[in-house]
């Protein structure tokens, strides 16, 4: 069943993007192309340099611009911001586990890369709550190969 879910889960979206007649036009892009994996494995690595809290590791990764935009409405620009609030929010939290449930590298018809992830993490917080979240997250490269723009969204709980 966790096959079949996933399934539908990750195709929904290949195919409204070959439905051309839905009424709805994209506003970014309703084009992609499977892109280089390498994009991913950047990605993969900052979710990882999180989850051990080594973010300073692979900060080069990220655009002295980076836009991001946390599930919880939070807007963050500037690398220097971005990596004071995540070091900030990091230390806060103990026991952080991260499952990845699956990741995909496009390339819009703007010709951006694009990774899309799916994963779901647990974490004490700092009042001694157990907090479990689904993550979606879709990052955006510049043309320079670094993260210019990181959007977030999260469900709290579990199926």
């Amino acid at each position: 069943m966790k096959k079949l879910f996933f399934f539908l889960f990750l195709s929904v979206p290949f195919m409204a993007m070959s439905q051309a007649n839905s009424g709805y036009t994209a506003t970014y892009s309703s084009k992609f192309t499977i892109a280089s994996p390498t994009y991913s494995d950047k990605i993969l690595t900052l979710w990882k340099d999180f989850e051990n809290n080594t973010l300073d590791k692979h900060a080069d990764m990220l655009a002295d611009t980076v836009t991001m935009m946390l599930a919880n409405g939070t807007i963050v620009k500037g690398k220097a911001e971005n990596l004071k609030g995540v070091k900030e929010f990091r230390g806060s939290i103990q026991n952080y586990k991260v499952t990845i449930h699956a990741w995909l590298s496009l390339k819009s018809d703007k010709n951006e890369n694009v990774v899309c992830v799916w994963g779901s993490e647990e974490y004490t917080d700092k009042t001694g709550k157990q907090v479990k979240t689904g993550t979606h997250e879709v990052w955006v490269f510049n043309k320079d190969g670094k993260v210019g723009l990181m959007m977030q969204f999260a469900s709290v709980g579990s199926m």
